[in-house]
């Protein structure tokens, strides 16, 4: 066992929201072709690691509907063990503020905190792209948490192109449902043919979630929460595959009235954008 002075680090794992999400095509292999804006907010996890010099990876808190085996943050530090052959292991503690099945990318981006915060625990000292390569055996929107900046993400969302986003005050709306990812990307009726676009440079509130369409169809919550942010901005959209839904505004004044119009079952909260990872430096 460890003893009680090891090595400790505690990290946030922030959320982030598709600004647009298209659907472009989809591969022989059955993954779908995707171009979307991806924005950093300031809501997060929090991430406790304490360093283990038994080589084992411990999970030390039980997550609501997440088994051990499907927990991307031991994941996460199992991959970089077995890349790296460190005889170091880990305890690994995580707070979730992030909704689950929401869209906000939570797991992914507690992926990346794990790797990047091991990278230093561990005292490995990978590259940010041996990290990002590594990043994407584990799901394709974990690379962009590691890469540190806002950006456009191609192909299957790990092609990864850094942009500069003006700070905005999000509104945020959590429908009370989980929405599947798997289920939305197959159901017949989703477009695949969007037409990507030419340059990296984008208008406020371009574009659109081919996603959402099919959500809301499905899932009347989440309808509801578009419906009412609509009325406070016609931007208001879905991000990912759901279920949460945001609207972007100038003000936080602004976005703290918009969640005014959230229906009464509807919870919501005020988020801003990050303009980089706030482990950005750790690779």
């Amino acid at each position: 066992m460890a003893s009680s002075d090891r090595p400790e680090l505690t990290v946030p794992a922030p959320a982030k929201v598709n600004l647009f999400l298209h659907v472009t095509g989809r591969r022989p292999d059955g993954y779908h072709l995707l171009e979307s804006l991806f924005a950093l907010i300031d809501l997060a996890d929090s991430i406790t690691l304490a360093r283990r010099d038994d080589a084992l990876i411990c999970r030390t808190q039980e997550i609501e509907g997440v088994p051990a085996t499907q927990d991307l943050a031991l994941r996460a530090a199992q991959v970089l063990q077995e890349a790296t052959g460190t005889r170091y292991g880990v305890d690994v503690l995580v707070e979730k503020r992030i909704p689950q099945g929401g869209g906000l990318g939570g797991g992914s981006s507690d992926a990346a905190s794990v790797l990047l915060a091991l990278n230093r625990l561990w005292a490995l000292a990978l590259p940010r792209a041996e990290l990002m390569r590594l990043a994407a055996t584990l799901g394709a929107d974990v690379p962009f948490f590691i890469g540190g900046d806002n950006a456009v993400g191609r192909g299957i969302g790990d092609a990864l192109t850094p942009v500069s986003l003006v700070p905005r005050w999000i509104a945020l709306a959590f429908p009370p449902v989980a929405v599947p990812t798997a289920s939305i990307f197959a159901a017949p009726e989703l477009t695949r043919a969007t037409p990507s676009a030419k340059m990296d440079v984008f208008s406020e509130g371009y574009g659109r979630n081919d996603l959402e369409g099919v959500a809301a169809s499905h899932y009347p919550a989440v309808a509801a929460a578009i419906d009412a942010l609509v009325r406070a901005s016609p931007h208001a959209r879905m991000t990912g595959s759901g279920a949460c839904v945001f609207a972007a505004f100038a003000t936080e004044r602004e976005a703290r009235e918009a969640l005014d119009r959230l229906p009464p079952h509807c919870a919501g909260r005020v988020a801003r954008t990050l303009g980089r990872h706030p482990l950005a430096a750790f690779a």
